[in-house]
């Protein structure tokens, strides 16, 4: 009796023991993809930081099981297709389990409830879904959410609206752009808490579970890990805790702050490091991809008033494709395609930093037009120039570099002045495959405090004094040159 009173003990003893189950770790530091803006799962604070629930989960997680991890937030779009490419081990973003996405990802034990919920403005007269009927509702791209929006569609005659943010779609609902917003319960009512004159006239709706998510067939034993240590915490209440420190009545989600952002000063004054930091990545990336582009256009540019067809045709082909093809598209073929492309090849996982990728797409994009702009320049010099030099004997190649070029260039500053400001203006569009510029700096703090009129102002004026002190920087060279 005694023994197998020893031996069921020793079966409970795990379960019970705090901390004490533990899977074994593969790699010695695995990546972490999230979203940046989905309060009070994961936010930034005031202090810059993020925080909530999913982070502060993962993060006691890794250290009840003792792993290593880096968290990375590039929004939740970004974050999914970064698991899938190969840049993230794992994401947790306050992701529901759908049938849908069981057939790409491996899912964890659920960690939360999720409920959704419909938000109007205060002043609105919609009291039930028949309300909605012809009406307009926002809803975040790819979430449990939009899943339920789309099956009651014709149920209730809505029209849908996705987003692919929170901000977005909260600021459409206070200017009237859409009619309603439907999403999880704990992040309207967050939004209500910051400020939002928002109200619930239905009650929320059960759509799923909540859980931590990998690659199918990648990571199992992160899984595990993430499974045994959810146990743990619940078992010594250590869950209990993250969950009320976020969604118990009169919790704050954000830090206290002495600094007021409702008022343009306040704003800067709180956030400052943070959109010189955004600033510095806007400015090395337009910096680094035009220098880049330069050399590229140049090249495909000589091409194309080449005296050989072959060279000519190359030019075409690379102009027309580069220039057929959206910016946005191109970043998200280089930073997830191309990973995608090559492990399905070679079975290996090759992710693309973000800003190598973003880097390569502006310059690629940059250099199919001044590809142009030195053709352009080129065939400006009357052509009876290079007829007279190459009459006197003089090549073609030394034709150019004397006589040719020198006129071509006179002509081409101008047009290099205006592509560079381009350059840097398309460094926003990047901010899809989640590098965080400045713009997407900006993007994030709005999530945290829904200050968007003025934080765009801020970034508008950030942007104006930038390419204006450039376009200034620009034209005294160009000068000098002439």
């Amino acid at each position: 009796m005694k023994k197998k009173i020893l031996a069921f003990l020793l079966i409970l003893f795990p379960i019970f023991s705090l901390g004490v189950v533990k899977a074994d770790t593969v790699k010695s530091k695995y990546v972490i993809a999230s979203d940046s803006s989905f309060a009070p799962f994961v936010f930034q604070n005031s202090s810059n930081e993020y925080t909530g629930i999913d982070m502060d989960l993962i993060k006691a997680i890794a250290k009840d099981q003792g792993f290593e991890i880096e968290i990375t937030n590039p929004g939740f779009d970004a974050a999914i297709s970064a698991v899938q490419a190969g840049q993230a081990d794992g994401i947790i973003a306050g992701m529901s389990v759908t049938d849908a996405r069981k057939a790409t990802f491996d899912f964890s034990d659920s960690y939360y409830t999720a409920n959704t919920i419909l938000g109007v403005k205060e002043s609105s007269t919609i009291a039930s879904y028949e309300d909605l009927k012809d009406k307009t509702v926002g809803v975040k791209n790819g979430t449990a959410s939009q899943t339920f929006l789309t099956e009651n569609q014709s149920k209730y005659g809505y029209k849908i609206k996705t987003f692919s943010d929170g901000a977005s779609m909260y600021d459409s609902l206070n200017t009237g752009a859409i009619d309603a917003v439907m999403d999880d319960e704990p992040v309207l009512k967050y939004s209500i808490s910051q400020g939002q004159k928002l109200k619930t006239p239905i009650a929320g709706t059960p759509i799923g579970e909540t859980a931590f998510a990998v690659k199918k067939g990648s990571n199992p034993e992160l899984i595990q890990m993430f499974n045994k240590g959810l146990a743990n915490l619940k078992a010594n209440g250590e869950f209990q805790k993250i969950l009320d420190k976020y969604l118990a009545s009169g919790a704050t989600t954000a830090s206290t702050s002495t600094v007021d952002e409702t008022t343009i000063w306040g704003l800067i004054q709180n956030n400052y490091k943070q959109l010189l930091s955004g600033l510095g990545i806007t400015l090395a990336l337009a910096l680094i991809s035009f220098a880049i582009a330069i050399v590229i256009g140049i090249i495909f540019g000589m091409f194309s008033v080449s005296p050989y067809k072959s060279l000519r045709v190359i030019s075409e082909i690379f102009v027309d494709v580069i220039r057929g093809i959206p910016l946005m598209i191109l970043a998200a073929f280089i930073f997830w395609g191309i990973p995608n492309f090559i492990e399905s090849i070679t079975g290996q996982q090759s992710p693309i930093n973000d800003f190598v990728a973003g880097t390569i797409a502006l310059s690629l994009n940059a250099a199919a037009y001044i590809a142009e702009i030195v053709r352009g320049g080129i065939q400006a010099v009357p052509v009876g120039q290079m007829e007279a030099s190459r009459s006197l004997g003089i090549s073609y190649g030394k034709t150019m570099r004397k006589i040719i070029l020198p006129q071509a260039t006179k002509l081409m500053l101008p047009n290099f002045v205006n592509q560079f400001v381009i350059a840097l203006k398309d460094t926003t569009i990047v901010s899809a495959i989640g590098l965080v510029e400045l713009f997407q700096t900006g993007k994030i703090i709005i999530a945290r405090n829904y200050q968007s009129f003025k934080m765009y102002a801020i970034l508008a004026i950030f942007y104006l004094v930038i390419i204006t002190l450039l376009t200034r920087l620009a034209k005294r060279l160009e000068k000098r040159i002439r």
